[in-house]
């Protein structure tokens, strides 16, 4: 499940996109800023966007049932994914519509003051939420590189705050330039361009969020190093011959579903292979507590080789 620290994120961006956006519909209606108005929209969608992550918090910590033996963990996952389609849906769209409206029927900015002392806030506000958002990915990916940790990352909701608060801040800047060059060189159009901008930069992280949750909500195996060492602590054991298979899937951020196929030494007694079933089972949850779900497959070689090249051949 997604931790404190991932709540501490979302409700830092949720208190910050909220006094955004309101402080940015005002300086809208006074100034008739286009890119203005796009920023403000802009807020609105990543207010309701932190709402529906802490949502799917909440519904990923039910506990297993009849119905969803494994949990709801993946509800966090889905929610991830209705959030790309708002950022995509309404944020990018009505801020790419805005603009072309106002490249259409082009109105000068009234009182930019307004617009510079709201971005400048702005800034002020989405630098400290993105900062924590920043702080908080970085102890979860300890030495690993930036864009190898979002790919390897099992919590979206850090990520997506991330993303989210990037966005923002560029944003801000493609906001800012479209203000200061509609003001300068006498060129409303250059707002209604910034809006368009800041659109697409919206629209392309709607593309990387829904990319990276779909790769988690279709079901994504545990990182390389937890796989190799549990087939090395199955390879250790004098019971067991060989390792035919490790499955892993994540259900939710700290929650993983293992099953593992071994052939154990021919000859063994059952109660020996059924206490070194038990006694693996508890060894893997101590060394690896995301591992809530284990199945353990006792399985000859041949039998699981033969097994999988029928499957193979059913499949093609």
């Amino acid at each position: 499940m997604a931790g404190v620290h991932s709540k501490k994120v979302i409700y830092a961006a949720l208190v910050g996109n909220g006094l955004i956006a309101i402080a940015k519909f005002t300086a809208s209606a006074f100034t008739g800023s286009s890119a203005m108005l796009s920023e403000a929209i802009h807020s609105v969608v990543d207010c309701g966007n932190q709402l529906l992550l802490l949502y799917g918090i909440r519904k990923s910590q039910q506990r297993p049932d009849a119905v969803h033996p494994f949990g709801y963990g993946m509800e966090l996952y889905f929610w991830t994914f209705v959030v790309a389609i708002l950022i995509f849906a309404v944020g990018a769209g009505l801020s790419i519509y805005e603009g072309i409206n106002h490249l259409r029927y082009p109105e000068p900015i009234r009182n930019p003051g307004w617009n510079y002392a709201v971005l400048g806030l702005s800034l002020v506000f989405e630098g400290v939420a993105w900062y924590i958002a920043y702080r908080e990915f970085n102890k979860s990916r300890g030495r690993t590189p930036l864009l190898q940790a979002i790919r390897e990352s099992k919590d979206p909701t850090v990520f997506t705050v991330l993303f989210e608060d990037s966005a923002a801040m560029v944003g801000l800047l493609l906001a800012f330039a479209g203000v200061a060059g509609s003001q300068w060189l006498g060129l409303p159009q250059l707002d209604g361009i910034a809006a368009i901008a800041i659109g697409l930069v919206l629209a392309l992280v709607a593309v990387l969020l829904a990319r990276e949750s779909k790769g988690l909500l279709i079901g994504e195996a545990a990182d390389n190093r937890v796989v190799g060492e549990i087939k090395s602590m199955a390879s250790a054991d004098a019971r067991i011959l060989r390792v035919n298979e490790v499955l892993t899937m994540h259900l939710g951020p700290n929650e993983i579903l293992l099953n593992i196929s071994v052939d154990f030494v021919d000859g063994l007694p059952s109660e020996v292979v059924e206490r070194a079933i038990s006694e693996f089972e508890r060894r893997i949850k101590l060394e690896h507590p995301s591992i809530r779900r284990i199945f353990i497959e006792a399985q000859g070689w041949r039998g699981h080789a033969a097994n999988v090249l029928a499957s193979e051949m059913d499949g093609g």
